[in-house]
């Protein structure tokens, strides 16, 4: 049951309102997450956005995948920059306005064109990093390492995939986000999207080295185990343009 006021989480995309300002797929996507106190994660969302929660505690995810054929509203795909790997650490998150979405701690990628584009238009935390997903059989290996001076800051994830799975409750809490908060130019935007519902697979952590969430205030999670596994093949997705987070929800 969402509290009062909060959208009900639904696997179900609504509809978008208006134009399509992108499409995207995002393939061979791992969900690794840790529940944390929703106190430690307050501070880092935007004004008028606080940390969603499943049952008194809130999530932090490190979610590694490949962005594939990226393109400008309905049209073809854009070529080469369209197309890259990425690792995001993200946080769960509802608005004033009781619109449920992602807040983003930092999304790195290994196209540089992407990332000075993306923080110029949205103010996003993209980060310029070297990156390599290998598959063998079942198993997905995914590395990343920031191209940045000083001292070296890499990720290494490993899992194998299983069977597909009737999705759960926090399943579904993780992965049915309609939404995206930024804080950008004085003003917290929330950028809708769409998307058919995941397919999710049960998936085994084999190995987890990560120093990205460290890397944004957040030291003590790689080193225990996450309380949320899965996998999936991916889903492609509609972003619609961005609207003021205090407007009504659709």
């Amino acid at each position: 049951m969402s509290p009062a006021g909060v959208e009900p989480v639904s696997p179900d995309a609504p509809g978008l309102t208006g134009r399509v300002m992108m499409t995207q797929r995002w393939r061979d996507l791992t969900f690794l997450h840790w529940a944390v106190d929703p106190a430690l994660v307050a501070s880092r969302m935007p004004p008028g956005v606080r940390p969603d929660t499943l049952d008194g505690v809130t999530y932090v995810g490190l979610i590694p995948f490949r962005m594939v054929g990226a393109g400008v509203g309905r049209g073809p795909a854009v070529p080469w920059l369209g197309s890259f790997l990425e690792t995001n650490v993200r946080l769960y998150s509802v608005d004033d306005t009781g619109r449920r979405g992602i807040v983003f701690l930092s999304l790195d990628a290994d196209r540089a064109a992407v990332v000075v584009g993306a923080r110029a238009a949205f103010g996003l935390p993209y980060r310029w990093a070297r990156m390599r997903h290998r598959v063998e059989g079942s198993v997905h290996t995914y590395d990343a390492r920031l191209r940045r001076r000083g001292q070296p800051v890499s990720s290494h994830v490993a899992i194998r995939t299983g069977a597909v799975r009737e999705s759960t409750e926090l399943d579904h809490f993780l992965s049915a986000r309609w939404g995206l908060h930024v804080r950008y130019a004085g003003r917290t935007l929330y950028v809708p999207n769409r998307h058919e519902v995941w397919p999710v697979h049960d998936a085994e952590v084999l190995a987890l080295d990560d120093q990205l969430m460290a890397s944004v205030g957040l030291p003590d999670l790689a080193g225990r185990t996450p309380d949320h596994v899965g996998f999936s093949p991916g889903v492609r997705t509609e972003f619609g343009f961005p609207t003021d987070a205090r407007h009504p929800r659709r």
